[in-house]
């Protein structure tokens, strides 16, 4: 059985194949990046653009992140840095 991806369990969930676009960054030139999601790691989000693979630091970025049935959830980088699988495990409030 697969879980249904929400607003409420975005940050414990498979990032990957989801459209996503930096909304606000520390460093200016990443705001407005926008395309999928393809890879990720402890640190980075590996984003598929239309100009090519562009890697993101989660802690620096607020992303909006478009769920398969069309919702847009903003969330905080800082709280996607650590591996995936680890992400699972931690407490959210």
């Amino acid at each position: 059985m697969r879980i249904k991806i929400t607003p409420r369990n975005i940050v414990r969930h498979e990032l990957i194949g989801l459209k996503v676009r930096v909304v606000n960054s520390t460093h200016p030139q990443l705001i407005g990046l926008e395309g999928e999601v393809i890879d990720e790691t402890r640190n980075m989000l590996s984003i598929k653009t239309q100009k090519g693979k562009k890697l993101v630091q989660k802690g620096i970025c607020i992303f909006q992140f478009e769920l398969p049935d069309g919702t847009r959830v903003n969330v905080n980088g800082r709280l996607l840095i650590g591996r995936p699988e680890d992400r699972l495990k931690k407490r959210f409030r």
